[in-house]
């Protein structure tokens, strides 16, 4: 078990002023088998009320409506959370599950991405866990990691043909060659040690339950993950997403920090 401290601050700058907005936040660790979260505390800037609800995920959200005039829009969520307590995540949702079971938006495969699965299907072993292994350190082997040739809107069979890409990609990727075997897949965001911003991986139903895997770094989800969401892609898990009158133009910001605390 292992005491992680985080702090994930976003900032938007707007080039006009935003004379109001509708919000919503999807940056609280969520409380599974494997983490439990405490002490978090909330900061919005400009300091307006805010409500807590749930997705249709489980995801829970910070939403509210800002009408102060601004130009500038942050928020800054802080807490500590204790992982490794179970080596899984959470225990299906039989009514859920076949959500995640077919392509979705960002992770629909293409003849490119296909080509590359049958190559790997006489090789695949018989086992679900094993067979997600197997797939994941295949993709970690025959794709690079590479920054700023990518964006939040590339699908899995953009990135597969382009050959490189971030965690973002490597989830998609991921996702869509289990969904080829048939398997239960779903995207997660979350935090790491050492990152700069929000981490994906993936999960894979098995004997009842949800597991994590990180293609990006080929290794299973461990101590040093703080979960946030779940979804079918990363469209489902955005950190934040709004509607806003005015704002022009906008540039953004985001710190995330991660640090072990001695028990």
């Amino acid at each position: 078990m292992k005491k992680l401290t985080f702090d994930y601050y976003m900032q938007i700058d707007y080039s006009e002023e935003v004379s109001s907005c509708h919000f919503t936040i999807k940056c609280l660790p969520k409380e599974t088998l494997r983490q439990r979260a405490e002490k978090i505390k909330i900061r919005l800037s400009p300091d307006v009320p805010y409500s807590m609800g749930r997705d249709a995920f489980g995801n829970a959200q910070i939403y509210g409506w800002d009408d102060m005039a601004h130009t500038t829009f942050s928020f800054q969520i802080t807490g500590d959370v204790y992982t490794g307590l179970d080596g899984r995540e959470e225990k299906i949702n039989k009514d859920m599950l076949a959500v995640f079971r077919h392509p979705h938006g960002l992770n629909r495969v293409g003849d490119t991405l296909s080509a590359y699965y049958e190559k790997l299907v006489g090789m695949l072993p018989a086992d679900v866990w094993e067979k997600t292994l197997f797939l994941t350190h295949r993709l970690h082997e025959d794709f690079v990691y590479e920054k700023g040739c990518t964006n939040v809107d590339t699908t899995a069979e953009q990135a597969w043909k382009l050959g490189r890409g971030v965690c973002q990609d490597y989830a998609h990727i991921l996702i869509a060659l289990l969904h080829m075997e048939h398997i239960p897949a779903r995207y997660v965001t979350g935090m790491i040690p050492g990152e700069g911003a929000s981490h994906a991986w993936v999960e894979v139903a098995e004997d009842g339950f949800w597991h994590g895997i990180d293609p990006t770094n080929d290794i299973p989800v461990g101590d040093d993950y703080i979960k946030i969401g779940v979804g079918r892609d990363a469209a489902d898990c955005l950190i934040n997403r709004g509607i806003m009158h005015g704002g022009g133009s906008q540039t953004q910001i985001v710190r995330v920090s991660v640090n072990e605390v001695e028990l």
